[in-house]
């Protein structure tokens, strides 16, 4: 984003809505304003339909205060003197409080992205003409925030109250019988109306707000574009949603701005016919007994969308020993990869580099398309496994993955032919017994296995990245993952059946983390307190049709310990 534009929330009553802005990181713990993500509606009514996208931050006090059941005393601690510092900043030299002066007026703000405005003239290139070098003209994204006034009498006495603020600067301009304000501070303008005594119009731009006030007069509105106005009443199911986001035109939107960025180069047709697969999308930010829940709606083209979903039925899971700390499980890595080659014929780059990948491993009598991805049909899950012992010990955790499969005979073809190119790297290759399973290792002298796989089930293969993780899949002594506390915590109130899982146990995360830190610059104390406040993150994603994708993601915060 252009410096203007980023420096415009700063100056005058532009300080509101960069509380609000960032009211989703300094607010974590604190008591939060008023004001419901229903008035979204309204206030898309005030901006623009060109609007490329817009974004309704609620103020509402008790969707926010859901915040405060969570988190350690340290982190309620380190994120209450962030905002005490943060309001500090925002308004230095003057008088002004926010919990005084903003707050108790502020309704809720809606930040819209406006097309990119031409024209700025910007660096001089000279590759073909030194004397006469073509101007390249850069544009700026524009920005208008809607804020509501839910208590008329406080917004004027801060209106008057700021006008007497040192270095502030203000005049007003009649525009459509409309006055407009253009208040400067340090040189630098922001522009402001007040529409209906109920909305505070808000831009860098005089143009963007004019714009604005054609919309209040009749002109057509974001709320009435088409695309945009079935996504403002679409629900994503939250409880307590503090922020919602509006993308009717996503490709377009991608386009506009990748056009308005400092290159300025047109998207190639290929991505810009990907980027296409996505009609719409609409995004929502809530807070409920579990932490801070993301949930994305995207509304497909299903012409254009080539992948074919399915859900996973999740029994992989039972295949991860519970100590597992990091996992991304799915189904049906064949699909996905006969998906990426038709589309490559689009992309020379990416079939080059396929080329040159089947070349290599043709090489080595090794078919890349049905040797290594053809099998590979049913779900899968990758993880991360604790263990301090062989070649492990010195990085304290090993990789396991495990594939469901209807071919057997290829998967075990394949992994022969791995085997016999280790051995002709004189790599040692020998076979244990491992719980009644024929386990295959490529070993290192003095340190035990570095790799390892076999079969868990008829269907069911691994391969392991040290012995002991080897040991820990196939021996199957312990609980396994799915039935573990924090996975299912953590995961268990999301959306099912879908199409697998990413998941991070955060407090064996930092555990790992610190171990490394202790050798060399230890994690920062407040890094560590924020960090020892999540219990960990989970996101999975589901498909009811081929016209809808939905993305769900959990933040597990702890409860707070009072």
């Amino acid at each position: 984003m252009p410096e203007r534009n980023s420096k415009f929330l700063l100056p005058a009553i532009g300080a509101v809505v960069a509380v609000a802005g960032s009211v989703a990181v300094y607010t974590y713990f604190i008591k939060g304003p008023a004001g419901d993500i229903s008035g979204a509606l309204g206030s898309a009514k005030l901006v623009p339909a060109s609007a490329l996208m817009a974004t309704y931050v609620s103020t509402d006090g008790q969707a926010w205060a859901k915040l405060q059941q969570f988190g350690t005393p340290e982190a309620q601690k380190l994120l209450t003197k962030s905002l005490e510092d943060f309001n500090k900043d925002v308004f230095k030299g003057s008088d002004i409080s926010y919990e005084k002066d903003i707050k108790p007026w502020v309704g809720g703000v809606m930040i819209a992205v406006l097309p990119p405005s031409k024209i700025k003239p910007a660096q001089l290139q000279s590759p073909a003409n030194e004397a006469n070098p073509p101007l390249k003209l850069e544009q700026e994204t524009n920005i208008l925030m809607v804020v509501g006034i839910k208590d008329k009498l406080t917004a004027l006495n801060f209106a008057n109250k700021l006008k007497s603020q040192k270095g502030v600067k203000s005049k007003e301009i009649v525009y459509k019988g409309e006055k407009i304000t253009e208040t400067l501070e340090n040189g630098k303008p922001t522009y402001s109306v007040v529409v209906n005594n109920s909305y505070l119009l808000l831009a860098p731009e005089k143009q963007s707000v004019e714009k604005a006030v054609d919309t209040y007069k009749g002109q057509a509105s974001f709320a009435s574009k088409e695309g945009a106005n079935n996504l403002l009443s679409q629900s994503v199911n939250l409880q307590n949603t503090i922020a919602q986001i509006y993308v009717p035109d996503y490709a377009g939107m991608v386009q506009q701005l990748a056009a308005a960025s400092p290159q300025g180069k047109p998207l190639p047709p290929q991505t810009l016919s990907q980027l296409k697969q996505v009609k719409s999308m609409v995004a929502g930010v809530g807070v409920d007994d579990m932490g801070v829940r993301v949930k994305a709606i995207a509304n497909l083209d299903p012409q254009l969308n080539k992948f074919q979903y399915q859900n996973t039925p999740a029994k992989i899971l039972a295949q991860f020993p519970s100590e597992t700390f990091a996992l991304i499980s799915g189904n049906g890595i064949s699909r996905g990869w006969q998906t990426l080659v038709e589309q490559s014929k689009d992309y020379p780059e990416v079939q080059q580099t396929l080329q040159q990948v089947r070349g290599q491993l043709n090489f080595v009598n090794i078919d890349l398309d049905k040797e290594i991805f053809g099998w590979m049909d049913g779900e899968f899950g990758v993880g991360a496994i604790p263990s301090n012992q062989g070649v492990l010990a010195s990085v304290g955790f090993g990789g396991a993955f495990v594939f469901d499969t209807s071919d057997r005979k290829t998967a075990e073809a394949t992994f022969s032919k791995l085997d016999n190119l280790a051995k002709a790297q004189r790599i040692n290759i020998a076979k244990r017994n491992i719980g009644g399973k024929d386990v295959t290792e490529w070993q290192i002298p003095q340190q035990g296995a570095l790799l390892a796989h076999g079969w868990l089930d008829q269907d069911t293969v691994f391969l392991a990245v040290g012995g002991p993780v080897a040991d820990a899949l196939a021996a199957s002594k312990g609980s396994s993952l799915d039935t573990s506390d924090t996975f299912k915590t953590v995961t268990g109130s999301l959306q099912q059946p879908n199409g697998g899982y990413l998941y991070l146990d955060m407090d064996k995360t930092v555990s790992l983390v610190n171990r490394f830190a202790a050798q060399g610059r230890p994690i920062p104390p407040d890094a560590n307190a924020i960090l020892s406040s999540i219990r960990g993150f989970a996101a999975t994603a589901t498909s009811p049709d081929k016209s809808t994708s939905q993305l769900e993601m959990l933040l597990a915060l702890k409860p707070s310990k009072k």
